[in-house]
């Protein structure tokens, strides 16, 4: 496949991938609180999960306050309001943080900022990680050595989705091919139990030999589910917060398509490769894909690993 390159006068390289179709799925790094790429009411699923805000083990002083956080929360929040299909959803993956002994409230946080830019709350849904499968925590240790009350400090198992839907939607506006096309597998929703509040479903460890190395990415069965549960298939899904590009590889596998926005720059290659623009096939058929890279962009991923590093080796 040629890959093109040019640049335009607002700054932005673009790397033209194939010209199959009209619809051309994105990758645009830049900060999501603009999403001047895409029309209004143009997307119709939202599935992310934002930076953990300054979490020692992933994004350590990424913000300068945590003030600073919410108004980014906020910002991209007005921005899902606008380019979001009327009645359709935007699911969060999201977990208040521990830092230095102070813990931030940021679920209860997150849900009301959507709630003031005019979403309905529509469900939140606890992801339990299984127990062995976490990172190590001194937290519940304390305990041990001090068996007495008021030193207790749990050790964390559980994140939220939360869901929140943009208006109310048209059931009727669906046709009855598009809703044949995209039909739920109830053999698998009862099995796997999709029907619960309580999602028990493994997460990524931070291994070093993954794809996603020093990367907070989410296992895709949380993708997975939310993509079959409130889209239909050629239907649009976006991540502002791309990572490693787990939701866009997904929703291609479920004959979606994607648009993903990241910050960070050096995700550049990581993205490619899980959403298979580097990987060579028998009939040389790869993801129609327009890559965008604005400005506001910045390199973060070596920078917040060495802090990671650096708070490791103080702990020690």
């Amino acid at each position: 496949m040629k890959i093109l390159k040019s640049e335009i006068d607002i700054g932005m390289e673009i790397e033209r991938l194939s010209m199959k179709s009209e619809w051309r799925n994105k990758i645009i790094f830049g900060d999501c609180q603009n999403m001047g790429e895409l029309e209004d009411s143009s997307i119709h699923l939202v599935v992310t999960s934002p930076p953990y805000f300054n979490a020692p083990f992933d994004y350590p002083d990424l913000f300068d306050s945590y003030k600073q956080f919410l108004n980014m929360i906020r910002n991209t929040a007005k921005e899902l309001k606008r380019v979001l299909d009327e009645g359709r959803i935007a699911a969060l993956v999201v977990d208040d943080t521990l830092i230095d002994g102070k813990k931030y409230p940021v679920v209860a946080d997150i849900t009301k900022v959507f709630i003031e830019e005019g979403f309905k709350y529509r469900e939140k849904i606890i992801w339990i990680k299984p127990e062995g499968f976490i990172r190590i925590s001194r937290r519940s240790g304390v305990i041990l050595q001090h068996p007495y009350p008021m030193y207790y400090y749990p050790d964390n198992l559980q994140e939220s989705i939360l869901i929140f839907q943009n208006g109310d939607f048209d059931y009727k506006s669906i046709s009855k091919d598009s809703k044949m096309e995209s039909k739920i597998d109830i053999d698998e929703f009862q099995k796997e139990k999709w029907y619960l509040s309580v999602w028990q479903i493994t997460n990524v460890l931070p291994n070093n030999n993954r794809l996603e190395k020093g990367i907070a990415a989410f296992p895709e069965e949380i993708p997975y589910r939310l993509i079959k549960l409130f889209s239909y298939k050629n239907e649009v899904v976006l991540d502002p917060f791309m990572g490693s590009g787990t939701t866009l590889k997904v929703a291609l596998e479920l004959d979606r398509k994607c648009v993903g926005y990241d910050i960070d720059l050096e995700l550049l290659k990581v993205v490619k490769e899980k959403v298979g623009l580097n990987q060579a096939t028998l009939t040389n058929d790869r993801p129609d894909f327009e890559v965008i890279i604005r400005k506001d962009s910045k390199h973060l991923r070596t920078k917040l690993q060495q802090k990671v590093k650096d708070n490791h080796n103080r702990r020690q």
